[in-house]
């Protein structure tokens, strides 16, 4: 089961999440993810756990509890939606990165 912990200290480590999660089972990977340009914590992360009765058991037991001075937020991980296309002339981007028009054009007469 996927496990998203929510809410994390900016402290926290992939190491500490996985140690906090592993007192209530097999913990195959824990990851606090991290922004891209500074490389710090997005205070969230994802544990893996392959025993589903140990994973409920690991969210019962953190939902709401504290880890490094913070209360968790700990449920069944969902998958991301898919993002739909947009299209037409709905004020977004095109595909290659251009705007969709607009601004003051120049009269060519």
């Amino acid at each position: 089961m996927d496990i998203y912990v929510g809410n994390l200290a900016y402290s926290t480590t992939d190491e500490t999440l996985k140690n906090a999660f592993a007192e209530y089972g097999e913990v195959t990977s824990a990851r606090v993810v991290a922004d891209r340009m500074t490389g710090r914590s997005k205070g969230f992360g994802f544990v893996e756990m392959p025993d589903n009765a140990q994973a409920q058991a690991a969210i019962d037991a953190w939902n709401g509890k504290e880890l490094e001075g913070r209360t968790l937020r700990v449920n069944e991980s969902q998958p991301k939606p898919r993002e739909e296309r947009r299209g037409g002339f709905g004020g977004g981007r095109d595909r290659r990165g251009g705007g969709m028009g607009g601004g003051r054009r120049e009269s060519r007469w």
